[in-house]
């Protein structure tokens, strides 16, 4: 039988093109082990140490790269690719929103398991065995800070926060980023939130709790809405008064406009005039945008606008950060998983690589009870990961 199965493994060696891989695939890659031989039309194209892609009409080039990963984190330079023209800045944040502790806002406090859930870690250790660096963790405020024992000005519920502390220790252990995100839209126990004394005394208070992890994001507020720009500027500058105050030096404050943090509204909506005059005293602070490429900006269909939407939403907040000299990060970006989303995803990472303004970005999302959503990216099997990841996301991977 040896003998038959070696004239077997030959001929299949032989006609390889049976088991090429499709056009956009992997074919190489820090630590990947299928096959490198691309369908007829593509070729192996390096897109980054991690990362290797059939892409039709291609030239194939090849990698020397070893195991080891680079040590660089901030001055590394993204690998040119026929993906993206020209030169670009490798991201320094580049991830995915972990949901599920802010599930159930309807049932506040909720139980644990049942309306809410915790990120799984073996989520977090299949994101980083890929290169991903960086999880957004969403959770309620009314659940850390309940209403019924003081809110915004009482004791945290500290199991609720032994939770929180739990998933963004485990990031964090590993090496990884954790952007601790409540996800509120400014608005706490069903009232706007509008006193930023009481704002920045929260923040300060939970931000005590992470003072000695120099890898934690304070993302101040997730999409406020309906709420002038100016008074969110105020809330967010508070915001960064707070964590300062509670002697969280080395950490990055990532703050969020109105008008749901759209990038593509960004300058129309008032953001623009109001967070030109954001200020932290140790200048380690991000923009937060969000944008979605469906034809209204919300993420609820999987059918882009064009192939292009992502670069041409992104242009004028581009445009913005370059004047004002700041730093943003795109801390939600979703689509669905055809072709014209997919190319319209490669675009706005394009763009925002190119730019040298950009940090990062996150896909939304990942987290356990996504269940048959179009933009889950939750392993094994949500619906983003067969396409999205490999095609839209693991080009952009940091090198580092």
């Amino acid at each position: 039988m040896k003998s038959v199965i070696l004239s077997l493994a030959v001929a299949l060696t032989s006609a390889r093109c049976a088991f090429s891989v499709a056009v956009w695939g992997q074919c190489g890659g820090v630590n990947y082990t299928g096959d490198t031989v691309c369908d007829s039309g593509s070729a192996c194209v390096v897109l980054n140490d991690f990362y290797s892609q059939c892409i039709p009409g291609a030239t194939a080039t090849t990698s020397s790269t070893t195991t080891t990963r680079p040590t660089s984190t901030t001055t590394s330079t993204a690998p040119s690719s026929s993906i993206c023209s020209g030169s670009r800045t490798a991201f320094k944040h580049f991830g995915v929103s972990e949901s599920g502790a802010e599930f159930g806002n309807g049932k506040i406090p909720g139980v644990l398991g049942t309306d809410y859930t915790w990120p799984s870690p073996s989520s977090v250790d299949y994101f980083m065995s890929a290169g991903f660096n960086t999880f957004r963790i969403p959770f309620l405020m009314e659940r850390i800070s309940p209403p019924s024992t003081g809110g915004m000005t009482g004791p945290f519920d500290q199991t609720y926060l032994n939770g929180l502390k739990t998933i963004v220790s485990y990031i964090t252990g590993k090496g990884g980023y954790a952007a601790i995100d409540p996800h509120n839209y400014m608005i706490f126990n069903g009232q706007t939130i509008s006193s930023t004394s009481t704002f920045q005394a929260w923040w300060k208070a939970l931000a005590s709790q992470f003072v000695n992890d120099s890898h934690v994001i304070f993302d101040l507020q997730n999409e406020p809405h309906d709420i002038p720009a100016q008074t969110v500027f105020q809330l967010m500058q508070a915001g960064v008064n707070g964590v300062r105050s509670s002697g969280a030096t080395s950490q990055m404050i990532w703050v969020e406009g109105t008008s749901w943090t759209g990038a593509w509204t960004w300058t129309s909506s008032g953001n623009g005039d109001a967070f030109g005059a954001i200020k932290d005293p140790n200048n380690n602070l991000a923009i937060e945008m969000h944008q979605y490429l469906d034809s209204d900006g919300s993420g609820t269909s999987g059918t882009c606008v064009s192939s292009t939407i992502g670069a041409e939403r992104l242009q004028n907040a581009t445009a913005w950060l370059k004047a004002h000299n700041l730093k943003g990060v795109l801390g939600e970006i979703g689509a669905g998983s055809n072709t014209a989303c997919i190319q319209a995803v490669q675009g706005a990472l394009c763009e925002m690589q190119q730019s040298g303004v950009w940090l990062g970005a996150l896909w939304w999302a990942a987290g356990p009870w996504w269940g048959d959503y179009f933009q889950s990216i939750e392993p094994p099997n949500g619906p983003a990961i067969s396409q999205i990841l490999p095609q839209a996301l693991k080009p952009f991977l940091p090198v580092a």
